[in-house]
């Protein structure tokens, strides 16, 4: 998708989608590595964040003409894939935190 920018915009807006995306797995990861569900939840809770701020990147390229509409909406529909299982993950990790507060199972 960020090949699909024009040049000037590689290391501009394609750097901040890339990294916004790639904070999205890296927030996933460590809180996996977590000891309790809760600290689990809240970097699932920030790898949220994240997807929601890849959305307003494609938003942005979008409105300046920079993506075309399919790609824009291909783009969300990956994103809203991935904030609907983050949304299930973090309630499983919650209800886990209330029904038994010991730490994670590797």
């Amino acid at each position: 998708m960020c090949n699909a920018l024009p040049k000037e915009e590689r290391f501009r807006l394609s750097d901040q989608i890339l990294r916004a995306a790639r904070s999205t797995t890296a927030n996933i990861a460590e809180g996996y590595g977590r000891f309790h569900y809760l600290d689990n939840a809240k970097f699932c809770s920030n790898a949220r964040g994240s997807c929601w701020e890849v959305v307003d990147h494609l938003i942005t390229a979008l409105d300046e003409g920079l993506i075309s509409p399919e790609l824009q909406t291909q783009g969300r529909a990956l994103a809203s894939e991935s904030i609907a299982l983050l949304n299930g993950y973090i309630s499983y990790l919650r209800r886990a935190s209330r029904e038994k507060d010991t730490p994670n199972n590797l």
